[in-house]
């Protein structure tokens, strides 16, 4: 029995691979090989895709993180409030700005950040709000914005799973004062390794993250400003440049698989399917399942050969890392009953129809089993 992959990068659509490898090649023969041509196209194609007057490429998205909180005047003393259930990165940012990470907890139907929840945690410290477009489908952004601007605070959108996704028609990354895109290999826009970008609309945010990333100068050896390097590939620009154009496509064969699955898997066991909100679309970057019976399932599956994975088995408030944060087992009862039943199945372009449809009949097969 063939081995279905969680994820598996294939030639899809037709064509593509070969197109990113004469781009590579391209950029090669081209011998510019750091801020060049390609990043500078780059960032000017991303920033018309996400309605953002600047796009700043950087090594990653963990730094476009950084970067944007950093330009927002993070620092010692100052809060940030994120939702507990994400990726380390988030937090980690947060705290190499020096600022305390104060976690709230999520929707749990969309398992992501909202007002009402991030309200409750606001005081004279808070700088900064930053939702988590989690697993392709924006935060509701309305509220969000409107309680940012009440408490004159900034809203940073991590984007790094939300590429092509909209909320009420605006793309995400063009909704708050700033947003962070990861491009790591298996994002719906993914690189050929590390790569990451801030977009924003405002000047004085992109003027810093222009500097920031290339040692703080405004031109060879005139420093500015104290910074980093963290710098998009020329390589990396040409391979992005390409999915770019197809990364549309990308998204509607994502959606028609999810929607399979929508479909299939409906009044199956305990199964509870994602949910899409209001005026929010959803590109299924990650396709999430809930069950009680999880471990069983996920055990079930392998057996079969097929591969899945958990995000995020450990909330962060429970990671023995961030102890030092305060936080007690039972803290984030939302966050904690997600992280003990979500599963996510194999969704990626170029999964074949007989593929999805083996993994939809050994999960029914399993909770008739059950």
């Amino acid at each position: 029995m063939q081995p279905i992959p969680y994820v598996q990068f294939r030639d899809f659509p037709a064509g593509l691979e070969a197109e990113v490898q004469q781009a590579v090649l391209e950029a090669v023969a081209a011998k510019q090989y750091v801020l060049g041509p390609q990043v500078r196209a780059f960032e000017q194609e991303f920033a018309r895709f996400n309605g953002t007057s600047a796009a700043i490429g950087v090594g990653n998205g963990y730094d476009a993180l950084v970067i944007a909180l950093k330009a927002m005047g993070v620092g010692p003393g100052d809060e940030v409030i994120l939702p507990v259930n994400t990726f380390i990165a988030t937090v980690n940012a947060v705290l190499q700005a020096g600022a305390k990470p104060v976690l709230a907890e999520p929707d749990p139907y969309t398992f992501n950040l909202h007002a009402e929840s991030a309200s409750r945690l606001i005081n004279p410290k808070t700088k900064v709000i930053l939702p988590v477009h989690l697993y392709g489908q924006t935060c509701p952004m309305d509220e969000l914005v409107t309680l940012a601007q009440a408490q004159r605070i900034k809203l940073l959108e991590d984007a790094a799973q939300a590429h092509g996704v909209t909320y009420k028609g605006q793309p995400a990354g063009s909704l708050g004062d700033a947003a962070a895109f990861s491009f790591y290999p298996t994002k719906n826009l993914g690189a050929l390794g590390d790569a990451g970008a801030l977009v924003t609309s405002n000047p004085e945010l992109a003027a810093f993250a222009q500097k920031y990333r290339n040692y703080g100068e405004a031109q060879k050896y005139t420093s500015e400003q104290v910074g980093i390097n963290s710098r998009l590939d020329e390589l990396q620009a040409a391979v992005l440049r390409v999915k770019l154009r197809y990364l549309h496509r990308l998204n509607a064969e994502r959606q028609r698989l999810a929607e399979v699955y929508l479909q299939e898997l409906k009044g199956i066991g305990d199964l509870i399917l994602p949910v899409t909100a209001p005026g929010c679309s959803h590109v299924y970057h990650i396709f999430n399942i809930r069950t009680k019976y999880r471990n069983k399932l996920q055990a079930w599956l392998s057996e079969q050969h097929i591969q899945t994975s958990i995000h995020y088995p450990v909330p962060v408030h429970l990671q023995p890392a961030y102890a030092f944060l305060g936080y007690a087992p039972g803290a984030f009862p939302v966050a904690e009953e997600l992280a003990a039943t979500s599963l996510s199945l194999p969704l990626f372009p170029g999964l074949t129809d007989a593929e999805q449809a083996r993994v939809i009949a050994c999960i029914k097969q399993f909770f008739q089993r059950n």
